[in-house]
């Protein structure tokens, strides 16, 4: 094999670093473009009406989405609840526990499945196990799919957190006496806390976003939500309603939605990152 000479090597070293300058700045220029257009067709939506009062009837000006981020922040909430605490016992045993077991390399390869699945599956499998078999579409089924859809996110970003971490720590702590869960929570936890959280973000921002598992699931409604027993509005599928609608002032509302959701996902993404910055 002949050898490549050194003006070749640095050649090629200049093309690779050019089409990958490039490609960067497509990708960030394309997702500048979108996060603009949503801000300023977004923001013209924005009054008090927005976000105290019901939606107006078809055909009517006003109104706003008050019960639609109320049910998508409980919606959410009880996903994450569900879906990162199981993700993350899930990730602890695959990272610390189940490396060179069969339950582990089955849960490994459930979760890569699991990632790769459409939403709209996971939406007609809660539609089929819950929804069918209790009658009514409910806040309840929405948030059990959307935790499925957070479950393997948060668990291989966990298993991947947990491995960054060097075994050197945790023979020192065990070394010191301490049991293995207290080195798990106490000093692999604390090490990778950064990452962990990361993972808990993708994982909310993933399903931020969801509207299909929602349709078959929570549906929607343009009514308070008195329990999440019944069905639930929320911003997604109402984004999905009204940027469909020939309304022109719908349409403006599917707008200012779309902000909201953006806004509130970088928003907990700065706040959990400064927190974490203060605590180091």
């Amino acid at each position: 094999m002949k050898a490549r000479s050194h003006k070749t090597r640095q050649r090629v070293d200049l093309v690779v670093k050019i089409v990958s300058g490039i490609s960067a700045l497509v990708g960030v220029f394309f997702l500048g473009w979108i996060l603009v257009i949503v801000l300023v067709k977004g923001v013209q939506a924005f009054n008090m009406d927005f976000f105290t009062k019901l939606p107006a009837p078809p055909g009517m000006e006003g109104g706003g989405l008050a019960n639609a981020i109320v049910g998508t922040l409980y919606i959410t909430v009880l996903a994450t609840v569900m879906g990162v605490s199981v993700g993350i016992f899930a990730g602890v045993y695959l990272g610390e526990f189940g490396q060179d077991r069969l339950l582990g390399s089955m849960v490994r390869f459930t979760s890569n499945v699991l990632m790769g699945m459409p939403s709209i599956i996971i939406g007609m499998f809660v539609y089929a196990i819950v929804v069918l078999p209790t009658g009514y579409f409910s806040g309840y089924a929405g948030a059990i799919a959307l935790a499925i859809i957070m479950l393997p996110v948060v668990a291989r970003t966990t298993e991947d957190m947990l491995n960054l971490v060097p075994n050197e720590l945790r023979e020192s702590a065990l070394a010191l006496g301490a049991t293995r869960w207290k080195v798990t929570l106490g000093v692999v936890f604390r090490s990778a806390r950064v990452g962990l959280l990361t993972g808990v973000l993708l994982a909310v921002a993933r399903v931020s976003g969801e509207t299909a598992p929602l349709l078959f699931t929570a549906l929607n409604s343009p009514y308070w939500m008195k329990s999440l027993s019944e069905p639930t509005a929320n911003l997604t599928v109402t984004i999905f309603n009204y940027a469909m609608s020939p309304y022109a002032d719908w349409q403006q509302i599917a707008w200012g939605a779309s902000l909201l959701i953006m806004g509130g996902v970088l928003l907990l993404t700065i706040v959990a990152r400064l927190i974490f910055k203060e605590a180091k």
